[in-house]
């Protein structure tokens, strides 16, 4: 039985107080940025590259020339739609308009970066809990042999779900347009294209799905769970607990492949409304399915290194780290696929989303490559480094990173544009909810014995090895 330690719980709450401190300051300073402290900062970006204007400046003045060149024309838009009068005080008194409207338009990047970032790292660690629920179902409904022994570290990963995605579903609904530029009503009035897809994309649609998503996640998970520690208080030879197991785990596959895909592209892809692609729920996936599969083996082999996991031996160990090579290979080849099919088609609403990311996003775009593919790919590739806990770890490691980065590089370029940096808000963000994690996980953990001893093939998996 696993005790969750004094120590573990001050120091999970001690990542949460000082990533909501972090991330509060960051917040509050964002705000306090005036338009003219982002005109000051302009003035001195434009001195420092020699009075050019960033490419960032260049795409804002190109996609607002149109009702910015008269400005008469542009005054009368601006009562039309009730903008403020402090924006059109602004805007009446600019000597450049394109400067002024480029100006604006950095400062909301700059106020939208501390909800991207607290976005980003709360989609990060519920999306790991939910590729453990998928695996943890695909171990039931294949009536696996070998992962009964880790089915306890399973279900105490997938007790964040709820709460992990209660967050992300209330900090989308509370950021609002700082993150989905569709939530803004002035977008929508000027936009045909997403006002084409208002039946779907609208804010009371967008959290009803988000409700029945994580309603049926979170009963498949007590259910489960439920008849996981039933059927260890069950006799030898009634089996019946595990069954009801096999018949809802094979059932909430088929409800999770749908939801999962229309999750993404509410929660992920519609940052980007003016773009989709058929892969991206499959891609999203591969991401949150590799980055569970990691943090099952990262805390398995911690609690085996407190003596608590003897049951579980290096074949284990060798199969988990399998998974993240495959699975890491699989997440490149779809990653390669979408990348690779727009830039051949070279259809302009198709690639910009990809020319963005290289040309503002270039080092965490193509750092991911290694991150998520070439270094665990070379680290795991031989059968014996699966075997060693600390290559496994030093390899899971590098693998959350990088699927954090791609994340990042997911909802980051369409909220604060070129204005993007891993600092204070970002780290911030990171530890408060890594502090959730490690505290609701380890809590979990604690509730029940970590051999679930009444699995009917709790033996074949503690004998496991090859």
């Amino acid at each position: 039985m696993y005790t969750f330690s004094k120590r573990l719980k001050i120091i999970s709450i001690l990542l949460f107080v000082v990533g909501a401190i972090g991330w509060g300051t960051s917040y509050l300073s964002s705000h306090g940025l005036t338009i003219e402290d982002v005109k000051i900062l302009l003035a001195e970006e434009n001195s420092h590259h020699g009075g050019e204007v960033s490419h960032g400046a260049d795409t804002t003045e190109t996609s607002h020339h149109e009702v910015k060149t008269d400005n008469e024309a542009h005054v009368a838009m601006i009562h039309s739609t009730h903008d403020s009068e402090v924006h059109t005080e602004d805007i009446r008194e600019s000597d450049d308009h394109g400067t002024d409207a480029h100006a604006e338009h950095v400062l909301h990047q700059m106020h939208n970066r501390p909800y991207a970032a607290l976005y980003v790292a709360a989609f990060f660690f519920f999306m790991i809990s939910l590729g453990v629920l998928a695996f943890y179902a695909i171990q039931y409904a294949a009536q696996a042999g070998w992962s009964p022994v880790l089915f306890r570290v399973m279900e105490a990963i997938t007790y964040y779900l709820l709460p992990g995605a209660l967050f992300v579903l209330g900090i989308a609904w509370w950021a609002g347009d700082h993150i989905f530029i569709w939530m803004d009503p002035d977008v929508v009035a000027h936009d045909e294209l997403i006002q084409a897809k208002a039946g779907w994309l609208n804010k009371t649609w967008f959290l009803i799905r988000g409700l029945i998503f994580i309603t049926g996640w979170s009963l498949y998970r007590y259910f489960s769970r439920k008849f996981s520690l039933a059927q260890d208080l069950a006799d030898l030879n009634d089996n019946s607990n595990f069954k009801n197991n096999f018949r809802i785990s094979a059932g909430f596959l088929v409800f999770y492949i749908y939801t999962e895909s229309i999750m993404s592209w509410d929660w992920i892809m519609s940052v980007d409304p003016h773009w989709f692609s058929t892969l991206f729920g499959w891609y999203v996936f591969a991401s949150m399915f590799v980055s569970g599969i990691t943090v099952i083996a990262l805390i398995t082999i911690y609690l085996k290194s407190k003596g608590l996991m003897e049951f579980v031996n290096d074949s284990h160990l060798h199969d988990l780290a399998k998974f993240m090579f495959a699975i890491s290979v699989f997440w490149t080849y779809l990653w390669f696929s979408q990348f690779m099919l727009i830039w051949y088609a070279n259809i302009p609403e198709e690639v910009t989303y990809f020319v963005t990311r290289i040309e503002d996003y270039n080092l965490p775009f193509f750092g991911m490559i290694i991150l998520n593919f070439i270094f665990p790919f070379l680290v795991l590739m031989n059968s014996d480094y699966k075997r060693v806990p600390w290559f496994i770890v030093m390899a899971g490691i590098v693998i959350l990173f990088g699927h954090y980065i791609d994340v990042f590089n997911m909802i980051m370029p369409a909220t604060v544009g070129d204005r993007w940096f891993i600092g204070i808000p970002e780290i911030s963000a990171i530890l408060l909810f890594l502090g959730l994690f490690i505290f609701i996980v380890f809590y979990a953990l604690s509730k029940a014995p970590l051999l679930a001893k009444g699995n009917p093939f709790i033996k074949e998996s503690e004998h496991f090895h090859y």
